[in-house]
């Protein structure tokens, strides 16, 4: 099996599942027993320093928590992104290239200097052992490359349809796929 941690899942029009629909997921980890990634698109209104002190200074705009999925809704994935030819920083664990999850239990004043920015999402997705990998084949999920900032995008709202156009060809059509107003 191929690891897909890195990598976007994009929601394709078919997936009828609410919680995921028009979202782009990153996978920050894929394994023979599951993956688990966060939904990049799905801003709340609720502030990061509301309910993580000291950790707003380093959100990126909008510094707001995001829906990372629907599972544990009340933890806590930070993802940032490290500064070139910065030091990895301590409670970084690298995803893919300079973008990671950062532990929130570090002090966010140690961290101003090697981060970018970061975004905090409550709760996450998960999939159990091969269920990921069904709905890519059922036609659920569209696999595609990251780039570095996607995951700090400065217009989340915006992310489903600009990673399909920059795909070209038949992907790009899909971004003007009509939103199914049932959905939500």
């Amino acid at each position: 099996m191929e690891s897909l941690t890195g990598r976007l899942l994009v929601a394709a029009p078919a997936l009828k599942d609410p919680n995921f629909d028009r979202t782009v997921v990153m996978l920050v980890a894929h394994e023979d027993d599951g993956a688990l990634g966060v939904v990049l698109n799905r801003a709340t209104e609720v502030p990061v320093g509301e309910v993580l002190d000291g950790w707003d200074g380093l959100a990126i705009e909008p510094g707001v928590l995001f829906e990372g999925g629907p599972v544990q809704p009340d933890s806590a994935i930070c993802l940032a992104r490290t500064r070139p030819e910065a030091p990895m920083p301590p409670g970084f664990q690298q995803v893919s290239g300079a973008v990671g999850t950062v532990d929130l239990s570090a002090d966010p004043a140690a961290l101003i200097g090697a981060l970018v920015g970061i975004r905090v999402f409550a709760g996450y997705s998960g999939w159990s052992a091969g269920q990921v990998e069904e709905e890519i084949a059922e036609g659920s999920w569209f696999v595609l490359d990251a780039l570095p900032g996607d995951p700090l995008a400065g217009r989340p709202d915006d992310l489903w349809p600009m990673v399909l156009r920059r795909q070209g060809g038949m992907l790009a059509a899909v971004a003007h796929f009509p939103a199914d107003p049932a959905a939500n």
